[in-house]
């Protein structure tokens, strides 16, 4: 098994004469045609129907197949949703525990909110009480990509759905510090066609 990489304070000589350039690679990100899903509203659990009391579900939950953003969809009776805010807890990619409180519903209104972070599993999820036990709440996956690397600045160069560039750069989020904060959109709709994306790390 070959030795991990570890691409800080590696430096090359340069033509200036200064103490030297940091080396760069190039990454391949790859996500196969079985994993390249499109989202889905009730990926990681069907809607569950509000009690008037704060829920916290840990079973039932299906896992995406690889780190993606997570959903929250509220449904049911519109009168009865709340402008409530679901807790999302699980692993990031490295396998660290990470949570994420998603952006909150909009009142009396069904539909759907989204994260930012990337989730390799999903252990539990916390719903307050809506307003009235009318309203259903679902969890799903949305179109982010978790990329395996922390990212100071955006280095993506290019990106591919099913092998053709895609003519529209991606919308990716860095972070140096945060891995699960590292995503990568593309402007395409995922169908189950694989992703290809070339970056600088």
């Amino acid at each position: 098994m070959n030795a991990p990489y570890n691409r800080s304070g590696a430096y090359i000589s340069n033509d200036a004469g200064s103490a030297g350039t940091i080396r760069a690679f190039l990454a391949q990100f790859h996500v196969s045609t079985a994993d390249a899903v499109a989202a889905d509203t009730d990926g990681i659990h069907a809607a569950i129907v509000d009690t008037g009391e704060e829920q916290t579900i840990a079973t039932g939950i299906t896992n995406p197949a690889v780190p993606r953003n997570i959903t929250a969809a509220a449904g049911g009776t519109a009168g009865d949703i709340k402008a409530i805010q679901v807790i999302v807890a699980g692993t990031n990619a490295a396998g660290e525990a990470i949570t994420e409180t998603l952006p909150a519903f909009t009142v009396d209104t069904a539909g759907s909110v989204i994260g930012s972070k990337a989730f390799a599993t999903v252990t539990s999820v916390t719903i307050p009480a809506h307003d009235g036990t009318g309203a259903t709440t679902a969890i799903g996956f949305g179109s982010k990509l978790g990329l395996p690397y922390k990212l100071a600045r955006n280095t993506v160069l290019a990106a591919f759905l099913d092998n053709t560039k895609e003519g529209t750069a991606p919308t990716v989020a860095v972070s140096a510090s945060v891995l699960e904060s590292n995503t990568i959109t593309l402007n395409s709709t995922l169908a189950g066609k694989a992703v290809d994306a070339y970056l600088i790390v």
